[in-house]
């Protein structure tokens, strides 16, 4: 299914993210902030669980800011996992 949530605190304005039901990502993409490096991000969280996106990038900070990019899509895949039930 796909889920779209609007980061906070950084670059980035909206993130689109599919996770099948059996709790994999299937494709993210990312409107706003670092083009090269989004890309990036969303080929190596494809096909992984998200509960291991969330392991891997939560808490990722970008700079002096609290948050990163990572750390934005780890928190939505949360918010994803709670309200599904995966």
């Amino acid at each position: 299914m796909k889920y779209s949530f609007r980061p906070q605190g950084v670059c980035a304005r909206e993130m689109q993210v599919d996770v099948n039901d059996q709790g994999i990502i299937e494709n993210l993409a990312v409107i706003g902030g670092c083009s090269g490096n989004l890309q990036g991000i969303g080929a190596l969280v494809k096909g992984m669980s998200a509960q291991e996106a969330i392991t891997r990038l939560k808490g990722i900070r970008c700079g002096g800011k609290p948050t990163s990019c990572p750390d934005q899509l780890a928190q939505g895949l949360e918010t994803i996992l709670t309200e599904s039930g995966k």
